[in-house]
Formats: C-alpha cells, structure tokens, sequence
C-alpha cells in the first residue's frame, strides 16, 4: 500500500465514512475453497466431464436434479470443511467499529463471512448460500438448510435415498440449491440486486477483493462506484478490471491476497480512530 492510499484511508477512517465491501472467490480461496472456474469445479460422471456452467443452470437442473444434486452436495461439504481466513477476520474486526457505516456484498456462496462472525443484518449474498434450498416450483415453502446426508464424494451419483430429504415439504416437488445459476437474473427478494445498487450510490468507499467481474452486478457497482468518483481499493494479486478501476478512482489498487491486503486495510481505516 502507497503511503498516499494510506493517508486516504485514515482520513476516510477518521470521518465516519460509508464503507462498502465486495468480495468474491479470490477471498474464499485462501480458505482452500477452490474457485468456481478452476481445475477442481469440473464434475465427472461415468465419462462425461462437466462444466460449471452446465450444471450451475436451471436449464439442466429442471431436467434432471439427480444429476446437480451431487455436486453441490460435494461443493457444500467442501464449504463446509473450510474455515475462516485472516481477511474475513478483518472484515468481521472493521463492521463491529463501523456498524451501520458497513456494508459487505459477497460472491461467494459458502457463508464464510457470516461464520467469521459478520452479521446478517449487513452481509448480502449476492449469489446465495449454499447451506440452504429452497421450492424449485417456487411454491412459498421458504428457504431451508440443507439436510445433513452422508458425506459426498468427488464424482458420487445420486444416492435415490436422498430423494425424500431433498422434496419441498410443502407441496413435494424438489428442492433446489440456495444458489443463482447462470442462466438466471438477480432479484432483490433472494439477491439484493437494487440494495447493492443502492449501497454504491451512498457509499464512500468501495473495497473489492478476490473477484475481477465476470458477472454483471459487480461489474455494475464498479462503474457506479467509477462514475461517482468516489475511492475504489482493489485487493488482488494480479491486474484485473477492477484493479483498473481503482486506479482511475482517487483510491488504488493493492497488490496482495486477502488475508494480507484487509489487514493493511483495515489497520489504515482504523488508524486513527484507534489514536484517539
């Protein structure tokens, strides 16, 4: 970090600035959750190899379920095996200080960030939650966690056992995964689509780590975050869209991971509230 970033920091630390935080992957993956899109987010049946972006759509889900189902079953129990890092540390240490003048958008589906200890209240999963299902027919039933089955393995087929504890009590069609697919559109009911929007139109800081905005709501906050002029502090080790953005912005980029970047963040933020 420049000690001009630095400077910046503290005095926006200093005036009870609005703070917005967006993390993706990148974030996650120093918790040893492999990224959506790499190596290990393939899925092989027999001898099929399937992408993420085939299995992760309600196209291929509404015409076979038992073949999704074990995926996320696998991706879940895999979530569920990682813990907290030192940057959802950080961000859980910066909302008890900032409280309302916080808010935490996540990609990231594996709620890492509300079992580091962020709240719920201002923590927007913008993508889902893998803990939960809801009514595939959209039923009214509400979301749910999702039942403790045995362990899933790499590559396992469904086990037709799990069909009962995978039907919507309600009205008993199949549940789905808390997730958004690739071929859907954010909402704000599930996904907080306007709230995000909302957020970067107040906010005083945008931070973003581990994501490059491949998708379109990141990607969107960005530009408004851009076209405001408001600071933009991009945490990534490599360049990416919003390394670029940042450095258009009166904030800049720090070229980190995660679990080193918030920490440097959130000890400039707080530098001097911490003084005094």
């Amino acid at each position: 970090m420049t000690p001009e970033l630095a400077e910046l920091l503290a005095e926006l630390g200093a005036q009870d600035a609005r703070v917005l935080v967006l993390t993706g992957a990148g974030v996650s993956a120093e918790s040893g959750i492999p990224t959506f899109r790499g190596p290990e987010g393939y899925w092989t049946v027999g001898s099929r190899v399937y992408q993420p972006a085939e299995l992760a759509t309600w196209a291929v889900f509404s015409q076979d379920p038992a073949l999704v189902w074990p995926w996320y079953l696998y991706r879940r129990h895999v979530c569920r095996q990682a813990q907290p890092n030192a940057a959802h540390m950080a961000l859980r240490d910066l909302e008890k200080v900032l409280e309302d003048s916080f808010v935490l958008v996540t990609q990231n589906v594996d709620g890492l960030h509300l079992r580091a200890g962020n709240s719920q209240e201002r923590t927007w999963e913008i993508h889902g939650n893998i803990d939960f299902m809801r009514c595939a027919e959209e039923c009214g039933s509400g979301r749910v966690l999702v039942p403790e089955l045995a362990v899933v393995e790499r590559g396992s087929d469904f086990d037709p056992r799990w069909k009962s504890a995978l039907s919507c009590p309600n009205c008993h069609a199949w549940m789905r995964p808390h997730v958004l697919w690739f071929d859907e559109c954010y909402d704000e009911v599930r996904y907080r689509y306007q709230s995000a929007q909302r957020a970067v139109h107040t906010a005083d800081l945008l931070v973003v780590a581990g994501t490059m905005g491949a998708t379109s709501l990141p990607a969107l906050m960005g530009r408004i975050a851009l076209e405001r002029g408001i600071p933009v502090v991009d945490i990534n080790p490599a360049a990416n869209p919003f390394s670029g953005i940042a450095e258009r912005s009166p904030g800049g980029w720090i070229q980190a991971p995660a679990t080193r970047g918030f920490t440097y963040l959130v000890d400039a933020l707080l530098s001097r509230s911490r003084a005094s």
